[in-house]
């Protein structure tokens, strides 16, 4: 097994008492001594910082940003040509089946594309894009820049002590900041379901950086635990579990990101892999979708959990992909895929837990209002 790799923040989680745990390759912080439970709680009643520098930031450029969008757009069901200057957009890499490669972000940054791509994801993704775009374009991946991610609904206040344009950016726009003296790249965005700031940060600037953001008294560091908590809450997915190559996007409740553009009937429609199954999909409907699912009582139903009609049906009618207890509802939450008429939500559930049928209600997503300041 290959040694795991550090972020640029890897002594001063040392440093702050971090139990560390390898993830996507890395060396990463599940927890701090404030406890997940905790780390949560904080997150969404203050501000969390998270060390996200293991995702893949890359660059994609050609002759102009159409160009490299148009090159890009042959890749994703996403409207990326008409995307605005310093705007972001979520999208996904598709496949020949209409699966899900890669869930990811792109920016607008006026003559490229700005890409941030998943950790496990990274090494495929590059190489993706370069075998079917180069050299009509330049697919470069950032190693020298850490990735910082401020959530929370303090995380303006404290961020724009240190650049008052933070203040001034809405969900979803995109800035370069000066954050005490250093020059940041600065989504208004995050993992969480709250308001927050993801920052692209030089990686030998980046513990200064987290240094003067922890030294703030609402800022605490948070770690894996807690992140992915927050993101069931808010009904976000999580790849590899909740989508992955097998996984269309409209089965994935993620048909909101396919802009009409590129849908059936669109100036773009198509052209990009698996879309006569996407729109097969967007036409009839998919055989499954992911949905929200409560459980009765208070024991989770994590991964894996088989879903049932009834307490005594033969055939699953479908699985858990993520499920933990959700500290702000304040009990177990989970999401997964059902067929049929079983993901209309108030539908009652069975998931086998331990021998036993226990029952769960199918229910709207996210289970948490986001908090984006649009």
């Amino acid at each position: 097994m290959s040694a795991l790799q550090h972020t640029a923040l890897h002594k001063l989680h040392l440093e702050l008492g971090a139990k560390m745990v390898p993830f996507a390759g890395y060396d990463m912080p599940v927890q701090y001594p404030l406890g997940v439970m905790k780390e949560h709680q904080h997150t969404r009643e203050k501000a969390g910082l998270f060390d996200v520098s293991h995702m893949g930031q890359v660059v994609v450029q050609g002759d102009s940003y159409a160009q490299a969008a148009l090159a890009l757009e042959t890749l994703l069901p996403v409207d990326i040509l008409d995307l605005a200057e310093n705007r972001q957009r979520y999208g996904f890499f598709t496949n020949d089946a209409g699966g899900i490669e890669d869930d990811l972000m792109l920016v607008n940054r006026g003559d490229h594309v700005f890409i941030v791509v998943n950790a496990a994801c990274k090494v495929a993704d590059i190489a993706r894009v370069k075998a079917a775009l180069e050299p009509k374009v330049t697919v470069t991946e950032l190693t020298d820049r850490a990735l910082l991610a401020l959530q929370g609904p303090a995380a303006e206040a404290v961020l724009s002590k240190l650049d008052t344009k933070a203040a001034q950016m809405r969900f979803m726009d995109v800035a370069t900041l000066k954050l005490d003296g250093i020059e940041v790249w600065a989504s208004r965005s995050g993992y969480t379901g709250e308001d927050g700031y993801e920052i692209s940060v030089p990686a030998e600037y980046a513990e200064a950086l987290a240094r003067t953001l922890l030294a703030h008294e609402d800022v605490a560091p948070i770690g894996l635990g807690a992140r992915d908590a927050l993101r069931l809450e808010a009904g976000l997915c999580l790849y590899g579990h909740d989508i992955d190559a097998t996984t269309s996007p409209i089965e994935a409740a993620l048909t909101w990101a396919i802009q009409k553009t590129r849908r059936p009937g669109g100036a773009r429609a198509g052209g990009y892999p698996g879309a006569s199954i996407i729109e097969d999909h967007l036409a009839n409907g998919a055989p499954r979708k992911r949905v929200g699912l409560r459980p009765e009582g208070r024991a989770p139903m994590r991964e894996g959990v088989e879903l049932f009609a009834t307490q005594t049906s033969a055939e699953p009618i479908g699985t858990i992909t993520s499920g933990g207890f959700g500290p702000t509802v304040n009990g177990p939450v989970a999401m997964g895929y059902v067929t049929g008429d079983s993901a209309k939500p108030g539908t009652v559930i069975y998931g086998a837990l331990r021998g036993k049928r226990l029952p769960l209600t199918v229910t709207q997503l996210p289970f948490i209002a986001a908090n984006f300041k649009r």
